[in-house]
């Protein structure tokens, strides 16, 4: 599909799921180079994350453990700067290497404040691997080890990511029409 709409939204073809493809093999390569042997956890953190999370453990095809945890930070198109955790991680990260999976890094907040959080929990790594990153929205000071994608500062959904709710099951990524 050329266009989609959501709500009073339009939306065009932004980012083919080849594309995404090709990202998500090259990370998942990266990852088990660096962290394999380290038995890490990773973190999937709902809901934007599902469908990258589940693509790259398929990808990395090992036996490693899988958590999910829920924060906001949004409402609508834009951040609040505000973090809610909606359902923290019920694993123990004490001692252990965390990757956080997560689909989209724009001011970089909500990594920063969840990345910090994790430490408190007393994981002894903490690193990030973001199916998509914006540079130019970047306001906050944080790293992210794993990059599939940069991308331009703009408002997207599909493949996980959403317009109030909708749009996340698009194979596909699509930027707002202006």
């Amino acid at each position: 599909m050329k266009e989609i709409r959501l709500k009073d939204k339009v939306f065009e073809l932004y980012i083919s799921s080849e594309e995404i493809n090709k990202a998500l093999d090259r990370m998942a390569e990266d990852i088990r180079r660096d962290l394999g042997d380290q038995n890490p956890l990773f973190v999937c953190i709902m809901n934007g994350s599902f469908m990258f999370a589940s693509e790259l453990m398929q990808r990395l095809n090992d036996g490693y453990e899988v958590a999910f945890a829920r924060y906001s930070s949004y409402s609508g198109t834009s951040s609040t700067f505000e973090l809610k955790e909606v359902m923290p991680v019920t694993q123990s990260l004490e001692g252990r290497t965390v990757v956080i999976l997560e689909d989209l890094i724009d001011t970089g907040f909500t990594m920063m404040n969840v990345k910090r959080r994790f430490y408190e929990l007393g994981a002894k790594q903490v690193v990030i691997a973001a199916m998509l990153c914006k540079p130019d929205a970047k306001k906050c000071d944080v790293e992210t080890d794993y990059i599939g994608l940069n991308i331009a500062n703009e408002f997207i959904v599909g493949h996980g990511l959403d317009y109030d709710d909708l749009g996340r099951m698009y194979n596909d990524i699509y930027k707002i029409k202006e």
